[in-house]
């Protein structure tokens, strides 16, 4: 129950860099893929660039009964090879890129299988005294699905494989003056020829893809690497970490689990409430991913879907995304740190980057005098641009007429004027982003008539 709230954030370490936009196997992006949390086996990790470990150590501030839960959590790469029968008589099938069957397509591609291994009540005490080893054992499995005509003739067959995997995690605890120091270390040990030439592809059906790991403690309380306390700060110092970093989850202040991510994360990391979905790559905007789904063809989204379950789900889901939706991923503000006023009793300090946190700021209806006339939104001026800004596009912009937008206070008390360029084509999509050319007050010229 303990790694229910870590869930979201822990399935989009899982999935990051998935399966990226336009979501085609063609696409040449998804050529390259499995690029984050990958430990590979250990005589390939040992001749090339990936690793074959991962190791996480963090601090625990134990109880009497301390006990520790924990779940690996990883991707399987399982291949899907889409044959096409070329002999009846003989039953003979051929590998190809894509099938289409009646209207509909199947690709061979590189599905992720989700693996999930867990082992709880794991004495803390006990570990300081003898190291734990969990075995780690899938096997390979093989399935066959056969492809059909509207007549029920077969034409082709999709074949997808799992190549065995073997490995161990080793838990340990070492004390550290009052705290303990846990060391999970994660090793893929699968089999792979020494003289095997070093063919990426093939490694990466036998890798961890994506690996990650959840830690909870009960009668007990984790760390921050990332903000210790003073007194914590050397036994912070001493832990090694090995491609991967542990942070706190959960709502902010609680110690009780541990992400231990590939990907740089702070304390108490969020999926944004108005996410509709997984998108596969949380280093872009959900408004920007859903529009760009939005412009593809009926045939690339077809491709799209036949591609992998995930990307027809995002496919249908962008298909379908009602307007309030795609509105509320838009222009959202979030405070890099929740306020503590109400819980010290201290007056909440206005964050000067927020107009809308001081009542005092209208960008909207606020305005400023410049010769003598009031100009606020809807006044139309004329643009002037100053020889100090560095921007050599601006000369371009000499003369032009624009409409103001907003008016802009910055923290030293300047005053900044928001335009769109009037006979500017996309000037109605700027102004429902939000997007605007700013300009100081000694760069524009009122019109003093429409």
């Amino acid at each position: 129950m303990k790694f229910e709230i870590a869930q979201k954030v822990a399935d989009a370490v899982l999935y990051e860099g998935y399966l990226l936009y336009p979501y085609r196997a063609s696409a040449m992006k998804n050529q390259v893929r499995w690029q984050f949390g990958v430990v590979m086996p250990r005589v390939y990790g040992e001749s090339g660039s990936e690793p074959w470990a991962m190791q996480t150590e963090c601090l625990v501030e134990p109880g009497d009964t301390s006990a520790l839960d924990l779940k690996l959590r990883f991707l399987q790469v399982q291949s899907r090879i889409v044959e096409k029968r070329v002999n009846r008589e003989q039953d003979i099938y051929w590998p190809v890129e894509d099938l289409e069957v009646e209207g509909r397509q199947f690709v061979s591609w590189d599905e992720g299988v989700k693996r999930e291994l867990d082992h709880a009540g794991i004495d803390v005490t006990e570990l300081v005294a003898a190291e734990r080893v969990f075995p780690i054992e899938i096997l390979p499995e093989r399935e066959v699905e056969l492809i059909h005509d509207i007549n029920g003739e077969i034409i082709g067959r999709i074949i997808r494989e799992q190549s065995p995997i073997t490995g161990v995690i080793r838990v340990a605890g070492e004390p550290m003056g009052s705290l303990i120091k846990i060391r999970i270390r994660v090793e893929n040990l699968s089999a792979w020829p020494r003289d095997e030439k070093a063919k990426r592809t093939q490694a990466l059906r036998h890798a961890f893809v994506g690996a990650h790991t959840l830690l909870a403690v009960s009668d007990g309380a984790f760390i921050s690497l990332l903000d210790p306390p003073e007194w914590a700060r050397q036994a912070v110092a001493s832990c090694v970490n090995l491609h991967t970093w542990p942070v706190l989850v959960g709502e902010e202040g609680e110690r009780a689990v541990i992400l231990s991510s590939p990907i740089i994360l702070y304390d108490y990391p969020q999926v944004a409430p108005e996410s509709p979905g997984q998108m596969f790559d949380a280093t872009e905007i959900d408004e920007i991913l859903a529009l760009r789904t939005m412009t593809l063809t009926d045939d690339e989204k077809a491709e799209a879907r036949a591609t992998d379950k995930h990307a027809a789900a995002i496919i249908d889901r962008v298909d379908t995304l009602p307007p309030e939706i795609l509105d509320r991923l838009h222009g959202a503000v979030r405070y890099v740190r929740k306020s503590t006023a109400k819980a010290t009793g201290e007056p909440e300090k206005v964050p000067w980057w927020d107009p809308g946190a001081d009542a005092s700021v209208s960008p909207e209806t606020d305005s400023l005098q410049i010769g003598g006339v009031s100009v606020a939104k809807g006044s139309r001026v004329r643009l002037c641009p100053g020889h100090r800004r560095a921007d050599a596009q601006d000369m371009f912009l000499e003369g032009r007429l624009a409409t103001v937008e907003a008016v802009f206070s910055d923290v030293d008390g300047n005053s900044h004027v928001a335009v769109t360029i009037e006979d500017d084509l996309a000037a109605d999509l700027h102004r429902w982003h939000g997007r605007f050319l700013y300009f100081s007050p000694d760069e524009i010229e009122p019109l003093m008539h429409g």
